[in-house]
């Protein structure tokens, strides 16, 4: 499987991260086809500094939009501020498995997974 990035969004997305370099920035990815939003958001999570929590208010305002025929929920992003891009032990106990996409930016790279019941699987990501 391959999906597309704005490169606008990709670009933002990682200007929020090394705008932030001692905590963990998380938002939420929109687009059906691609990837051509995303939506920041703020962490919540009570150690920001190496892990994330998407704060609700935004995550449900999201969900009423898409059911309200705005922009479908690809799935989310967040940074690895002192680590790779890779799904981190904590990011594979917090994943529901529910096939949306988890976008992490970390170790000077991109890279996107899907969180699947089994785990995370590595998709190609195609900036345009």
């Amino acid at each position: 499987m391959t999906v597309t990035i704005s490169s606008a969004v990709l670009a933002d997305i990682r200007a929020r991260a090394a705008a932030e370099p001692d905590r963990e920035v998380c938002g939420i990815l929109t687009g059906a086809d691609r990837i051509s939003a995303h939506v920041p958001t703020a962490n919540v999570a009570a150690e920001p500094h190496d892990s994330f929590e998407i704060d609700p208010v935004a995550l449900f305002a999201a969900i009423r939009a898409e059911r309200a025929g705005g922009p479908p929920i690809a799935g989310y992003y967040h940074s690895h501020p002192s680590g790779s891009a890779v799904p981190s032990a904590r990011d594979r106990a917090a994943a529901a498995g529910d096939g949306r996409l988890w976008l992490i930016v970390g170790g000077g790279e991109a890279r996107l997974w899907r969180a699947e019941a089994d785990g995370f699987v590595a998709v190609a990501l195609v900036v345009v």
